[in-house]
């Protein structure tokens, strides 16, 4: 493996950057829970729930976040619901606005239990939280918090959370279209292959499905080149567009429950109202036999050299995982309406 690679990430050396924002008209709508998950069950991990976690869910604590600002606060983290950069995915703080030069120590806390109750007990909150360091954010109060909309009753709102590697997003429930009503990004800074990186059971699981697939199979899932990044990369295909890949038809039933699994532990770091919304998507969309997966080499890179990137794709539904030099993952499930 080639561990002298340039970064290929010019986002993370002008933090401040957001990225390009999603057509609205780019993703498809999800449901609620996926008929893979009844057989197998959704990990322990995603499934647990600690004394400690806030009672309330997500949302309510949002409304009371909400409640508690001043006019002045509103000004700078309160934006309108039409705003498109509500379905961006970024890489530090909107707008630059952090939560430390804006929020109360009190409020500070309130988001911090916002964030707790998003994700999946403690291991979901150290994985979101890169082992509570925010990768390059370096502390919560560098992070951003912003509202599109108010979370009012019957009023359309998003809630987003920014930081280094990070797009966190909850949509109020209003059934806009999409899972966690827009694209999610997240990422660490360590190399993707190693277990410094808090995603790395991610890439390991999906090499599980790499040493199973046979040399026939190999052969249609390795792509030479590029699936590219940020926005361009989530882009729903044609329908009658190639995917990249193999597809899951072509897998047999000990291969697929593989990939089941790699499914699983994608959503494992999210709540689980959150995850059954991303697996429902494989149900209404043919299930898991309509996902291709891609692993990428880049071009001139050695046949023994590890993926770059590896990516599953199907209908309305995109999660393309950059393994090298460091972890970038760019998803994107659902439509907007």
């Amino acid at each position: 493996m080639n561990e002298t690679n340039e970064p290929r990430c010019p986002e993370c050396t002008d933090p401040v950057a957001a990225e390009p924002t999603l057509d609205r008209r780019g993703f498809i709508r999800v449901a609620s829970i996926a008929a893979v998950a009844a057989t197998t069950g959704v990990p322990a991990v995603a499934r647990a729930r600690r004394a400690d976690q806030p009672a309330k869910p997500a949302e309510a604590l949002i409304q009371e976040l909400h409640a508690s600002l001043t006019e002045e606060q509103k000004k700078k983290i309160l934006l309108p619901f039409e705003d498109q950069k509500r379905l961006g995915m970024y890489n530090a703080a909107l707008n630059g606005t952090k939560i430390g030069a804006v929020y109360t120590k009190p409020q500070q806390e309130l988001l911090e239990r916002i964030i707790r109750a998003m994700v999946s007990g403690e291991d979901g909150y150290k994985a979101i939280s890169r082992n509570g360091t925010w990768d390059a954010s370096g502390s919560f109060g560098n992070c951003g918090a912003h509202f599109f909309g108010e979370p009012k009753k019957g009023e359309k709102y998003a809630w987003l959370f920014t930081g280094h590697h990070m797009t966190l997003r909850a949509d109020g429930d209003f059934m806009d279209g999409a899972a966690w009503g827009g694209p999610m990004y997240y990422g660490h800074s360590p190399n993707g292959y190693l277990p410094g990186n808090v995603f790395n059971f991610q890439t390991k699981s999906v090499l599980e499905v790499a040493k199973a697939l046979d040399e026939k199979q190999m052969k249609k899932a390795v792509v030479v080149g590029s699936p590219g990044e940020q926005a361009p990369s989530v882009r729903f295909r044609k329908k009658e567009e190639a995917k990249p890949g193999i597809a899951g038809s072509e897998l047999s039933k000990d291969q697929r429950a593989l990939v089941e699994k790699v499914m699983r532990d994608l959503i494992a770091p999210y709540r689980k109202e959150d995850g059954d919304e991303v697996m429902q998507i494989l149900k209404d969309r043919g299930g898991l036999e309509q996902l291709h997966l891609a692993f990428f080499r880049d071009r001139g890179a050695d046949e023994n050299e590890r993926w770059h990137f590896w990516r599953l794709e199907g209908p309305g539904f995109v999660w393309n995982y950059r393994v090298l030099p460091h972890v970038h993952c760019y998803v994107n499930i659902g439509q907007a309406v």
